[in-house]
């Protein structure tokens, strides 16, 4: 099986970024208070930032029974982070309609 750790790391941090947008602009355009788009977005934003932290420990890990176990965690992280970043798009979605 091919390791995906660093796939999972660059993705994690492009995404952590975007969400630290969305939190960013929410609070400077003060809608923050209206919908719960910054609490989807800083949900994504730990899930990512753990995702990246266990992918880096993967890529790093010397045994290789614990790099697929932190390469499994940062998956499993990775994919609740977008979902929370699917929930945040489908709010936006419901208020702009």
């Amino acid at each position: 099986m091919e390791k995906k750790s660093s796939h999972i790391l660059n993705a994690s941090s492009n995404l952590l970024g975007f969400s630290l947008v969305i939190i960013t602009s929410l609070k400077i355009s003060k809608i923050s208070k209206d919908t719960h788009l910054d609490e989807f977005a800083g949900v994504a934003c730990l899930f990512f930032a753990f995702s990246c932290f266990f992918s880096f420990l993967a890529i790093r890990a010397k045994n290789l029974k614990r790099g697929n176990k932190f390469e499994n965690i940062a998956d499993y992280l990775f994919l609740i982070a977008l979902f929370c970043i699917v929930l945040a798009v489908i709010i936006v979605t419901m208020k702009v309609i």
